[in-house]
Parts: C-alpha cells; sequence; structure tokens
C-alpha cells in the first residue's frame, strides 16, 4: 500500500501510515466509495507454467528428501576420514519425486495426438483446478463465466462440453505468458497528429503486450473500424473499451487499438470461416470436433479457409519449409538432405507411419524431388494432416441439402460410395499390444511355439520361438506371442505317474499366457520389438524378463455408424452409403458426394455452413482458394459478383435430379462445396456383440461394456415396454435364459448344440439373492 502513498519508496515495511489508510479504505468500501477487487479478473490471477509446477511438486519435494537421506549418512560416517560423494548423496529420492508427479499429478496428462491441431491446444490449455485450485464440482458460476479481461488473453469459446466447462479453458492466439506469470495481449499505440483544431489519428508499428490490469485505464478499440487510403481512421467517435465496459467515445480520446480482429478468440476457433455466423454453442462443437478429426491417408486442404492453416501446421516442426535458397541433394522415405545456398548443409528424418496415444497414424512425406531447386520458406517435408504446408484435417465435397427417403433422419449423413472405394475419407488405425515375460515364484515364463490345448492351424503364424510373424493378418482371439508359465504342483494321478515315468519329463505342466488379439480388433503386424531385460537392465521393471511389443495396422474404410463433421458443429453419423448411381446428380451429371438435412440448419443457427457452401462452389469452379479470416468482413457484393461471372444461381439453389429416376426434383436444391471431416469416433471401435461371456458373481447377470465382454442392459423401462406390446414370451426370455437363470440358460445351450427344443425356464438368481436379503432382515421365505 505505502507505494500508492507519498511514502519514501525504499520503505517496504509496514507503517502506521499505512495501517490507518486500509481502515479508511475498508470504511469507504462499506459507504458504497471505492472499488472491491474481482477475485475472478485475470489481474488477480497468475499462471503457474510447466516449469513451476515441476520445480513445487518434483524437484523441491525431492531435493527435502535427498536433504534428510544426506544428513542421515553424514551422522553414519562422521568418524571415518575419507569419504567419497557417492557415498553420502543419493539421488533416487529426486528421480522417484519428478516421475511421481508426471505419472500421478492430475496436470500430468498424456498429450492428445489426433491430429497436429489437437496437440496444438492440448499445449494451450489453461484450468484452474489440479493442487491447491478448484474442484470442478465445487467452481461457481463466477469462476466459469467469460470476464471482460479475459479479452485477447483466453479463447471465450472452446472450453469442455461436460463438468469443466469454463474450468478448463484455452489461450487466445496472441495472448503469452510474462515472466510473473500473467497473461498479456498485444496493442497497436496509435499516433496523433493536431491538424489545426482537428486532430487525426493513425495506427503505428508499435506494438505493446498489457497486463489484464494494465489495460484497464486505457481507451482500446477493436480492428475493424474504418480507415481511408492513408492509414487514418475517417469516424469522429467509436465504440470502445475502457475499465472493462463497453463505451461511446470521441476518436480523440482513444489510446489503441486490437492488433488482429481475431486476436481475442484462439486457435481451434479461428480456422473456422465464417465464425461470426454461427451460434456460439455450435462453434464450440466445431472447436471440439476439428480437434478429433482424424489424419486421411490423402487429405485436402479446405477450399475455403482462413489464412491460419499454414501457421498452425507449421507450429509444431512437423511440417518442415525450406530454411534458406539451395538445392535438394538426396531424398528418399526417410531422410532428406538440402545444401543450402551458403554452403551449409540441412539433413532431415522423416517420422513414417508412426503411432501417436490416439492410436492414429503420423506420416511425415517428402515433397521434392533430388536435384529441384528450392526458394526459402518451400515445403520440404508434409507432416500428417497437411497438404502443401497447410493444415488439411478433411476433404472438399460436394454437399447437397436436401432430404432422400427419411436417411437424413437425427442428423444422418448419407455419402456416396465413390468416398469409400476411392479412399477419400480412408485413414490407417495403428494399435499396440504388450506380452511381459515374468519371472513367477514357480519360474519364470517362456517364449514358445508349443502352447498346450492348442490347434496346429491356430499357430500357423507363429515362429519357432512363438513370436508373430511381421506381415500377417490376425484378427479377434489369434495368438501374437506365444508363451507359457510354469504351474504349481498337484497330486498326479496313475496314468499321468505312468507316462512321467515312461518319457521322463513333467510332460504339459504349463499354464498358456499367450497374447492374443483383443476380441473385435483386426490388423496387420506392421512392427515387432523385443526387450530384454539383459541387454537393457534400465528398460524393464525389476520382475520383467522380456517385454515383445507387436504393432499392428489397418486401413479403415468409412462405413455406416462413422462419425463425420462439418467446422460450424453441423456433426452427424453416416446412416447409409449410396453406389455412385443412386445419388441425385447435377445438370452436368455431377454426382453429390454428401447429402445433409436441410432441418439441422434451422434450429441449429449455424449459417456459417451455408456461406462456406456458396464460397466454396465459386472457389471450386475457379479452381482457387478463398480465404475469409474471423471477424473480418467480406462485402456481399464481391459473392453476388462472382457468382454472376460464373453464370451461378444467386441464392446457390440448383436443379438435382433423382439418381434412381433421372427425374429432376420438384424443388431446387442448395448445392455447394463444403469441408468434411472424419471424426475419431469410427463404428469399428464401438461395434460390439456377445453370445456367451462373464457372468456377476453376486447376480450371475451378465456384465456390461464391450471391455469386460458384456451384454446389453435391458432395464425397467424397457420391461415395461415390452409388456405394453404384449411380448411374454420374449420377455420371460430376456429375464432368465439370457440373464441370470444359471440352470435355464446352460440347458438351453445344450439345446441349441443338439438341435432340440429349449425346455421352460427356471426361477431367475436376482430371486434368490431377494430371498437371501430378505433372510438376513429376519424373515423365513420358503418355495410354495
Amino acid at each position: 500500500l505505502d507505494l500508492n502513498l507519498e511514502i519514501n519508496r525504499e520503505n517496504h515495511l509496514l507503517t502506521k501510515r499505512d495501517i490507518i489508510e486500509t481502515i479508511k479504505y475498508l470504511v469507504n468500501l462499506t459507504a458504497g466509495r471505492g472499488n472491491f477487487d474481482d477475485i475472478d479478473h485475470l489481474g488477480n490471477r497468475r499462471l503457474r507454467t510447466v516449469g513451476e509446477l515441476v520445480s513445487m511438486y518434483g524437484i523441491r519435494v525431492g531435493m527435502v528428501r535427498m536433504e534428510r537421506e544426506i544428513k542421515e549418512r553424514m551422522s553414519l560416517v562422521a568418524g571415518e576420514l575419507s569419504v567419497s560423494p557417492s557415498q553420502i548423496v543419493n539421488s533416487k529420492p529426486l528421480i522417484v519425486a519428478i516421475n511421481s508427479f508426471y505419472r500421478t499429478s492430475q496436470l500430468s496428462t498424456i498429450v492428445d495426438q489426433t491430429n497436429p491441431l489437437s496437440e496444438l491446444d492440448n499445449l494451450r490449455r489453461i484450468t484452474v483446478g489440479g493442487p491447491g485450485g478448484i474442484e470442478k464440482d465445487r467452481a461457481s458460476f463466477s469462476i466459469r463465466d467469460i470476464s471482460s479481461s479475459q479479452y485477447g488473453r483466453i479463447c471465450p469459446i472452446r472450453s469442455p462440453e461436460g463438468p469443466n466447462i469454463g474450468v478448463v479453458t484455452y489461450m487466445a492466439l496472441y495472448s503469452r505468458v510474462n515472466s510473473y506469470g500473467f497473461l498479456e495481449t498485444p496493442y497497436k499505440r496509435l499516433v496523433k497528429e493536431k491538424n489545426g483544431s482537428r486532430t487525426k489519428i493513425k495506427m503505428s508499428d508499435e506494438i505493446v503486450y498489457l497486463q489484464a490490469d494494465d489495460e484497464e485505464n486505457y481507451y482500446i478499440t477493436s480492428n475493424n473500424i474504418s480507415i481511408d487510403e492513408k492509414n487514418y481512421f475517417t469516424d469522429t467517435n467509436v465504440v470502445a473499451r475502457y475499465k472493462g465496459e463497453i463505451v461511446e467515445i470521441p476518436l480523440e480520446k482513444l489510446d489503441l487499438i486490437d492488433v488482429s480482429p481475431r486476436q481475442v478468440i484462439g486457435a481451434s476457433a479461428a480456422l473456422i470461416p465464417f465464425l461470426q455466423n454461427d451460434d456460439a454453442s455450435r462453434a464450440l462443437m466445431g472447436t471440439h470436433m476439428q480437434c478429433q478429426a482424424v489424419p486421411l491417408i490423402n487429405p485436402d486442404a479446405p477450399i475455403v479457409g482462413t489464412s491460419m492453416e499454414k501457421k498452425i501446421s507449421s507450429s509444431l516442426d512437423r511440417t518442415i519449409f525450406a530454411e534458406e535458397d539451395g538445392t535438394i541433394e538426396y531424398v528418399d522415405g526417410r531422410k532428406m538432405i538440402v545444401k543450402g545456398k551458403s554452403g551449409k548443409k540441412y539433413e532431415y528424418e522423416m517420422g513414417r507411419f508412426v503411432r501417436t496415444s490416439k492410436d492414429v497414424c503420423f506420416d511425415q512425406r517428402p515433397k521434392v524431388e533430388p536435384r529441384q531447386k528450392v526458394r526459402k520458406g518451400d515445403v520440404l517435408i508434409d507432416g500428417p494432416s497437411t497438404r502443401d504446408g497447410k493444415l488439411a484435417l478433411g476433404k472438399n465435397l460436394v454437399v447437397a441439402y436436401t432430404s432422400l427417403n427419411g436417411l437424413g433422419y437425427e442428423d444422418g449423413f448419407v455419402v456416396s460410395e465413390r468416398l469409400a472405394k476411392e479412399d477419400v475419407l480412408s485413414s490407417i488405425t495403428e494399435e499396440e499390444f504388450i506380452a511381459d515375460l515374468i519371472d513367477t515364484k514357480l519360474g519364470p515364463e517362456e517364449l514358445t511355439r508349443d502352447i498346450p490345448n492348442v490347434r496346429e492351424e491356430v499357430l500357423q503364424n507363429l515362429d519357432k520361438d512363438g513370436l508373430v510373424v511381421v506381415g500377417t493378418e490376425v484378427h479377434g482371439g489369434d495368438i501374437l506371442v506365444g508363451k507359457v508359465a510354469p504351474k504349481g504342483e498337484k497330486e498326479l494321478t496313475a496314468e499321468e505317474r505312468l507316462l512321467r515315468a515312461i518319457f521322463g519329463e513333467k510332460a504339459k505342466d504349463v499354464k498358456d499366457t499367450s497374447l492374443r488379439v483383443s476380441y473385435g480388433k483386426r490388423g496387420t503386424i506392421v512392427n515387432l520389438e523385443i526387450i530384454d531385460a539383459k541387454k537393457d537392465p534400465n528398460e524393464l521393471e525389476p520382475s520383467i524378463l522380456k517385454r515383445i511389443i507387436v504393432n499392428t495396422a489397418q486401413l479403415r474404410k468409412i462405413s455406416v455408424g462413422d462419425k463425420l463433421a462439418g467446422r460450424h458443429g453441423n456433426k452427424g453419423v453416416i446412416s447409409k452409403i449410396l453406389p455412385e448411381w443412386d445419388m441425385p446428380y447435377l445438370e452436368d451429371g455431377t454426382p453429390v458426394d454428401v447429402i445433409l438435412s436441410p432441418l439441422s440448419i434451422l434450429s441449429r443457427m449455424n449459417l456459417g455452413q451455408l456461406f462456406e457452401n456458396l464460397l466454396g462452389l465459386i472457389a471450386s469452379k475457379n479452381n482457387k482458394t478463398i480465404l475469409v479470416p474471423v471477424f473480418e468482413k467480406i462485402k456481399e457484393e464481391f459473392i453476388i459478383n462472382e457468382l454472376k461471372k460464373l453464370d451461378l444461381p444467386l441464392d446457390g439453389k440448383v436443379t438435382l435430379f433423382d439418381g434412381k429416376t433421372g427425374i429432376p426434383y420438384e424443388r431446387k436444391v442448395l448445392v455447394g462445396t463444403a469441408y468434411i471431416m472424419k471424426l475419431i469416433h469410427m463404428v469399428e471401435d464401438k461395434f460390439h456383440a456377445r453370445s456367451v461371456g462373464p457372468y456377476s458373481l453376486v447376480t450371475q447377470q451378465p456384465l456390461g461394456g464391450k471391455s469386460q465382454m458384456g451384454g446389453q442392459r435391458f432395464g425397467e423401462m424397457e420391461v415395461w415396454a415390452l409388456e405394453s406390446h404384449r411380448v411374454p414370451s420374449t420377455l420371460q426370455e430376456l429375464l432368465t435364459i439370457k440373464s441370470d437363470d444359471v440352470r435355464g440358460r446352460t440347458k438351453a445351450f445344450e439345446s441349441i448344440i443338439k438341435g432340440i427344443d429349449i425346455p421352460q425356464s427356471n426361477v431367475p438368481e436376482s430371486f434368490n439373492v431377494l430371498i437371501k436379503e430378505l433372510n438376513a432382515l429376519g424373515l423365513s421365505i420358503d418355495y410354495i
């Protein structure tokens, strides 16, 4: 406080004057004079960065433990004359503390590597949770709300949709963290020139970064105000921000201006063209779904972009650009050498088909040939989800907004078979399976092809060591690594004693612990890696002798049930894949790629997709890319003139013809080019069926969920539905032999095998559980 009073500034001790002024301020506050501090204002909140967190919860904790151990050891060796540092200092407590932070901290997560955008967004994430923070269940509305101080610092759109909404946020495009941990955003200073009685104002090139509390004292306006050809402002009055409020002021009062119209939003929102025409909740979905788009094997850069695509794709150094003019000396699938004009050589290693934490495939591809001349800034290597150095999360497809036999119900997408046949929306999924050879109490596990009670045809893909051969196609249940573990000794039968006496061996005293492909999975073996504890002792835990890592890959074409989405929150599931000749077609014979329901726009209010459709139509006809930066105006006259030049209807509606009959539709339909992405929610990962599987020990009912090989829950309301439809036999079957009638389901299985009628069901186990619970209450219940 003494810094705000007329006291010697070098005196940082509390004085009588400080206490008096503090009491005065508090009394004035009760009388309604002065300002309360807003705890949610970013001027009162600082960021704890990764380095600070590791230092606080990792290094500092480890150093305290290490110090204690050093003191204990020094007290034990105090009498000895010569002591080496290695006898006293043990770094293990420090290593354990740092590893513990990375493995167990709430703030430590595996990076989201679905695509380059999701990875970049993941690195710009901010949360008020974690150690010393606020739990999501206790976070109030004031914490979750958007504050005026977040302008240009935190993206107002991108945030999780669940209980973490507002708790987890993302940094805006141009924001940065200063040395004190406060978020800053840039502004341009204004140059004021006196011209008689009139003041002329224009933008300077000087950029100043301000904290949230510093900017409260300035009048700041947005970047989209009118200027003349000499960069002077033309308006006399402008709308500005001052002390967190929106005010209208004379131009002369203005102090600063935003550096860009898009500085208010984050990286993922900056990729949505016509964001200003979308409802906020749909824009939020659009940002999420861009981060869920899987890298396609042949992606397209958007034909209607926002100019941010190149910047984002180059941010993580997976897309490589030439650092200077030069010549390509050498290039193959994995390595590139570029000789620069200065004589310096640049060598690049390419990561080919790298599996990520999300089981998708990141691939780098060379874009140049040997002896090719390149200029500074040219694309040398394209990374995952990039095309010609631009972010490419999906494909530009011909989209029609119409209905087709009710297939667009509940946001269903009808797509052309061409997209599957030509691998337009195909992606590669890579999965990892790990088998550990463990040293058990009864002896070590062994790799072998000789697995007990397994038929020879099941073992045909294994080599002599029991390892699957690279290039083999595998399905659910197939053996990847054959291994056996020793069994415990048991009492031998007379026959087993005779066999052991004849053959002189412990015939098959082993159990099968082989690694198998998980149920419902498939793929081709692309890589097999063995880590041996003898060669790399630090790589594995003490009890593990060997680790075998098997990688499978599969090409996934689109199929019914896969989730597709645009950039405006217009998501849906493929309801039908129609042959090309059955899809509606344009007057020139071009079949439509995707059919969307027109009802999906009205209530969602994401009109940006219609503007994108129109501009996509213009861009595809001109064979050019159109860039529409977020929040920057695009004049209607431009769109109208371009449509007139191409002789296209001004509303974008054209005559469509029925693919089956060739008859034109009664009404014209909006057809254009839209950017469609394939999301990571693929039906092959969710598809599940069960015949016989595990049961709960208590209730004897099947378990639930795909991971437990469970069944489909048939609950109380579903029972009511069947009761209302009068299907007693189906209902009885569902509640007994298909569920927890233990004897009945065994007999039913036998009957199916023998091909005879299924007998009448018995009392379900849930009834016996109820009886036992009533017995526990002291009630004697008997069957009649």
